[in-house]
C-alpha cells in the first residue's frame, strides 16, 4: 500500500476531496479504497489543504489505537534497513503495520527524494503495509511538520502499528522521542569515537538501543560503551524504565525478533505505568501548539507588509521602541 509524496511547488488538478468519503474508505475493509484514501488524506496534510480541519475532525474519533516506535539514529546505521527488517517481522505476527519515512527534501521540488522506499518495495503489494515518504522540508529535529497528523490517519486506517524512520539526525536533534511511544535509537561500529555518544543528547531519549551490523568489528565495544554510558547515571527513563540494548544484523534480520519482544515488553510497561497517556498528552499539546503558532505566523505574514509592522520597526531603529513592547503591540493587532 505505498504511495509517492506530495511535492511543494508541484501544481496539482486533483478534484476537491471528499473528505466524508475519503474517511470512510481509509478506515473501511476494502484494501485498495484505503490504500488510495490514506494516500490522498496524507496529500491533504502536506499539502495544507482548506479541507484538512474537517478531515481531522472526522479522523480523531477513529485514531490513537496505533503503537508508534520511532527509529532514529545517524546516518549509515542502517535505520531503513532495519525499519524494513521490523515491518517483515509485524507482518509475521499477523500486524498492520504503517511506516513514515522521513527524506531529506528535494532542494527543486521540495519534495522527498528518495520517494518511496527503495529498501522496502518488497512490502509495496502487501495490503497489510502502507509506506509514506515523507520530505522534511527543512523542519529540524528529522521529522516533517506534516508527521503528527499523518499518524492520526494511519491509526485511523487500522494499522497495528506505525514505524517513523528520521532524516539522519545529529546530537541534538531528539524530536522523534515526542512523537513516538517507543523510540529505538540506533549506533553502528565504526560511526566515531564510542565514549562521544556519552555526550550525544540523541542518546538521551532512547527506550531501547538497537547496535546494529554487530557481524563487524567493534560492536561488542559499543555495546560496551553504552553500558558503561548507563552506569554512570543509573539510567531510566520515566518512572522505572531500564533502558536495554540489543544487538542486530538487520541485512540478515537476525535480532529483530529481540527488538520487537523489547518493544512489546516498553509498551506493556507504558500501559502499566500510566507513561503512554502522558506521552500521548505531551504529544497532543505539543501538535496543539505547534498548529496555533502557524496560525499566528500566517497572520503575522499577513501584516508583514502593512504599515503596523514597518511602522513598529522604524520605531524601534529609531530608539523610540524597545523589541519586546513592539513585539507586544504586533501581537496585539492580529489577535483582537
Amino acid at each position: 500500500m505505498s504511495s509517492a509524496p506530495a511535492r511543494e511547488g508541484t501544481t496539482r488538478s486533483r478534484r476537491v476531496a471528499d473528505v466524508p468519503l475519503l474517511v470512510e474508505q481509509a478506515s473501511g475493509q476494502v484494501p485498495a479504497l484505503r490504500a488510495r484514501a490514506v494516500a490522498r488524506l496524507i496529500s491533504l496534510i502536506e499539502d495544507a489543504s482548506p479541507a484538512l480541519r474537517e478531515a481531522m475532525a472526522l479522523l480523531a474519533p477513529r485514531a490513537g489505537h496505533a503503537h508508534v516506535v520511532g527509529v532514529t539514529g545517524a546516518p549509515g546505521v542502517g535505520k531503513s534497513t532495519s525499519t524494513n527488517a521490523l515491518v517483515a517481522a509485524y507482518r509475521r505476527q499477523g500486524r498492520t503495520v504503517g511506516v513514515l519515512a522521513v527524506d531529506p527534501s528535494s532542494p527543486f521540488s521540495g519534495g522527498a527524494l528518495l520517494g518511496d522506499r527503495v529498501r522496502m518495495q518488497e512490502h509495496a503489494t502487501d495490503d497489510g503495509v502502507f509506506i509514506r515518504s515523507m520530505a522534511s522540508r527543512g523542519h529540524l529535529g528529522g521529522l516533517s511538520w506534516a508527521a503528527p497528523q499523518a499518524l492520526r490517519v494511519l491509526s485511523a486506517a487500522g494499522c497495528d502499528v506505525v514505524l517513523i524512520e528520521t532524516v539522519g539526525v545529529g546530537q541534538a536533534e531528539v524530536e522523534v522521542a515526542a512523537l513516538a511511544d517507543t523510540t529505538l535509537v540506533l549506533l553502528a561500529p565504526g560511526m566515531g569515537d564510542g565514549i562521544q555518544a556519552a555526550k550525544a543528547g540523541i542518546l538521551e531519549v532512547a527506550d531501547v538501543f538497537v547496535v546494529n551490523k554487530a557481524d563487524r568489528d567493534g560492536a561488542d565495544t559499543v555495546v560496551r560503551d553504552l553500558r558503561y554510558m548507563l552506569s554512570l547515571g543509573d539510567r531510566r527513563t520515566d518512572d522505572g524504565w531500564r533502558v536495554p540494548i540489543v544487538k542486530t544484523v538487520a541485512a540478515r534480520g537476525e535480532g529483530v525478533e529481540d527488538v520487537l519482544a523489547e518493544i512489546e515488553r516498553h509498551g506493556t510497561w507504558l500501559e502499566g505505568s500510566g507513561q503512554l497517556l502522558a506521552r500521548r498528552r505531551r504529544r497532543a499539546a505539543d501538535e496543539v501548539e505547534a498548529l496555533a503558532l502557524a496560525v499566528l505566523r500566517n497572520r503575522i505574514g499577513d501584516v508583514s507588509g502593512s504599515d503596523t509592522l514597518a511602522e513598529l520597526a522604524g520605531r524601534v531603529a529609531l530608539g523610540q521602541l524597545d523589541p519586546y513592547a513592539a513585539a507586544d503591540e504586533l501581537v496585539s493587532s492580529i489577535t483582537s
